[in-house]
């Protein structure tokens, strides 16, 4: 169970529940929230992608809490890798991430988009550094049915039949919990390591959005992502560009 302090709903059906977050706080509601909805009909991803999904397909949930982290950089790889961890904590099934925010399931050059990862954030009044922080988190537990997706999909229950909204967030929740309050007190780079287990690309030829060719390179002790090119190693930061697998572009 969540600290007594948490504030825990579900919304038969809601636009997004990072954006319900997002207008709570913006209001002054700044409560420790586990925001869980049925069905989302304008969620979102990462740089204003849709993610969408119908009632009982998807687990779909934000989490809204206070925080003032030791730094901010790197935290959806922290989040990420605790997802992954959770769900597959002795890598028995081919669950890795790709940076900055997806998890991914399979062998490297087959894998299929398992879920996704946003974060927002709001400044608090009278605050320095501390901020509102809203993480998204949806994960497909049944096949997508959208006709339009821009990336293969994986779902859960491939893995795991008998997963359900239910037991898939009490297996999520409280190790993410726990994971957030490390990663305010020491940051990314004690995850480094763990990362580098989950990373799908690296030692991969990927391409940017910008047009930007290479090598994965794995992360630094910051999160940011290296890449080897013909000009040398390059560090990409996830606010400029998208990343995606040569194989799979």
């Amino acid at each position: 169970m969540l600290p007594a302090h948490w504030l825990i709903e579900t919304l038969t059906e809601v636009d997004s529940t990072n954006s319900e977050l997002m207008r709570r706080a913006r209001r002054g509601d700044t409560a420790s929230t586990l925001l869980i909805a049925e069905q989302q009909t304008a969620g979102r991803g990462r740089l204003g992608r849709q993610w969408q999904s119908q009632r009982g397909q998807a687990l779909m949930f934000s989490l809204g809490l206070e925080l003032n982290p030791f730094q901010w950089s790197g935290l959806s790889l922290a989040v990420g890798l605790s997802l992954v961890n959770s769900l597959d904590p002795h890598q028995q099934h081919g669950l890795g991430l790709k940076w900055p925010n997806d998890l991914w399931l399979g062998p490297v050059q087959q894998a299929r988009k398992l879920g996704g990862i946003l974060l927002e954030t709001a400044m608090l009044d009278g605050a320095k550094s501390a901020r509102y922080l809203v993480i998204g988190v949806g994960i497909n537990l049944h096949p997508p049915t959208a006709a339009s997706l821009s990336m293969p999909a994986a779902a859960w229950c491939e893995v795991q039949p008998q997963a359900t909204v239910a037991n898939t967030l009490q297996t999520l929740l409280l190790p993410l919990v726990d994971a957030l309050d490390r990663f305010a007190q020491t940051g990314f780079a004690p995850l480094r390591t763990a990362f580098a287990r989950r990373d799908l690309l690296a030692g991969q030829t990927i391409r940017l959005s910008n047009g930007v060719e290479g090598v994965g390179a794995g992360v630094d002790a910051q999160g940011v992502l290296q890449i080897d090119t013909p000009q040398g190693r390059l560090a990409v930061s996830s606010d400029e560009v998208s990343v995606r697998l040569g194989a799979l572009a």
